[in-house]
């Protein structure tokens, strides 16, 4: 059988300008080929502030000034999708979107991300994080990796199925 892997630590940081978030369309696994913010491991012994800060400059050479914690994400699988991420939001100038080895960036309207292939939980992401009010997300996946439930734990609200 499958052993689960090791819970993986890592920040997910929204850049946004002028009503749009920068979004990244990925050029590798996990999530090849769909868009997702910014972001990345946590190195060891970092903390998740220093590593957002870390991972926006390296996928796009910006530095953050000030950003904002909004809320946790929590993947949860039997084999080896298990993450724990800590999700930040930054204002940023709206600059042309620069090279990133990750995949292409792109500025997406806020109002258009719904129609954006992502990860299965981002369209339940997102409302949460422009809501503005701190959220916990546990999802759980089967083996086959499909969402088979997703809470938000802080109003105890099931948002899947």
């Amino acid at each position: 059988t499958m052993e689960a892997t090791q819970t993986k630590i890592a920040v997910i940081v929204i850049l946004e300008a002028r009503e749009h978030w920068l979004m990244l369309k990925r050029k590798y696994p996990p999530n090849k080929d769909l868009y997702t913010p910014v972001g990345g491991k946590l190195e060891s012994g970092e903390s998740p502030r220093n590593g957002a800060i870390r991972e926006v400059y390296e996928e796009t050479g910006i530095t953050i000034e000030t950003m904002h914690y909004k809320g946790l994400l929590v993947d949860s699988s039997p084999v080896d999708y298990n993450w724990t991420c800590f999700i930040y939001q930054a204002k940023i100038q709206y600059i042309i979107p620069p090279y990133c080895s990750e995949g292409t960036l792109v500025w997406i309207p806020i109002d258009s991300l719904s129609q954006l292939p992502t990860p299965v939980s981002d369209p339940y992401l997102y409302p949460l994080i422009l809501s503005g009010k701190p959220f916990f997300i546990s999802a759980t996946y089967s083996a086959e990796n499909k969402l088979t439930a997703l809470t938000e734990e802080i109003s105890e609200t099931k948002l899947f199925p």
